[in-house]
């Protein structure tokens, strides 16, 4: 067996093999960095959520108490109080009830400024998107809290906590 070690040798080829040492250790780096940081993001926090159904609700007659439901062609279907609204009249209507609220109590600025709240009764059979629309325009319209109303199944009562 032979070798040549430096020498005369007019014929030097281009080495043609690819050193995957740097391309090993980066992927051993990536990998202790995964296998430090998944258990971290894994982990979660333990609760126990309270077990009431529903927490009666205050009403004030400044609310806005809508509903929501599914038309029969699948549609959706708001209603302030008991009247139909659409999309628009929804957002206008409640940027004047915000707007009147606000001039009775004394303007933006008056102490103890409380704002009405937004009460969604959403139907069980109801698309998501259709609740989620309705939200998302009361938020738009400057209502900053949004609660649901619901009820109990039958036969249940109260509970507190």
């Amino acid at each position: 067996m032979s070798m040549s070690v430096g020498g005369d040798s007019s014929e030097e080829k281009p080495l043609s093999d690819i050193n995957t040492t740097p391309l090993v250790d980066v992927m051993l780096v990536l990998l202790i960095i995964f296998l430090i940081a998944v258990p971290v993001v894994i982990q979660s926090v333990k609760l126990k959520l309270p077990d009431v159904r529903f927490d009666p609700t205050t009403t004030k007659p400044e609310n806005v108490l809508l509903s929501v439901t599914s038309k029969p062609d699948g549609s959706c279907a708001v209603y302030w109080g008991t009247s139909p609204v659409t999309s628009k009249e929804l957002i206008d209507r409640a940027v004047e009830k915000l707007k009147a609220e606000i001039a009775r109590q004394g303007g933006a600025n008056a102490a103890g400024l409380e704002l009405p709240e937004a009460h969604i009764r959403g139907d069980v059979n109801v698309n998501w998107s259709c609740v989620g629309g309705t939200i998302y325009t009361m938020q738009m319209a400057g209502f900053a809290r949004v609660g649901f109303i619901s009820e109990p199944p039958p036969g249940e009562g109260v509970a507190r906590l």
